[in-house]
């Protein structure tokens, strides 16, 4: 798949960016309108390596564009912890989707539920994480994860904290206990 940015800077408003102290939700001072960032070559490292799944994954061929779709699919995994009252808690992989605040119900994007069902049995199950910035987000888990086969928004317990390298590495790597 050959796709290009063109004219969508959405990333450089959803995502968080620690190097320039920017946090998710907000413009980042360097984003220049239809012409990308204004320091790009010198643009922060996390910046650098960072890339949206609609640009690289074959599966994600669905899906519109960022900027007209009004969500963001990180390629980061990442995880939550769930809690059970007879259990101990499991960390369970996630999507990060970053969702424009001024489209609240963008996560409902046929498409984009499409693909995260896909992902989910791909990766033998996984939840999709929807952000609309640093403090506010919700668990969508898919119908192939869900006990009665339908989709379940779970909006309250969900928190965002940063976590260590080695949880990161572990979500990289799949371990996850």
């Amino acid at each position: 798949m050959s796709r290009t940015c063109g004219e969508c800077t959405l990333c450089c408003k959803l995502l968080p960016v620690r190097e320039l102290n920017k946090l998710a939700g907000m413009r980042c001072p360097h984003q220049r309108h239809g012409k990308g960032c204004g320091i790009y070559g010198r643009h922060p490292p996390s910046c650098r390596v960072w890339s949206c799944a609609w640009l690289v994954d074959d599966d994600a061929g669905d899906l519109r564009r960022p900027d007209r779709a009004h969500y963001v699919i990180d390629i980061m995994p990442d995880f939550i912890t769930a809690t059970f009252e007879d259990a101990p808690d499991q960390r369970l992989p996630v999507l990060q989707i970053w969702i424009d605040p001024q489209h609240p119900d963008a996560h409902r994007d046929p498409a984009l539920r499409a693909y995260i069902a896909t992902r989910c049995e791909q990766e033998g199950g996984m939840a999709a994480l929807i952000r609309y910035d640093s403090a506010r987000a919700f668990v969508l888990f898919p119908p192939a994860i869900s006990s009665d086969g339908q989709w379940h928004e779970i909006h309250t317990g969900v928190s965002d904290r940063e976590h260590t390298a080695a949880e990161i590495n572990a979500a990289l790597t799949g371990a996850f206990k």
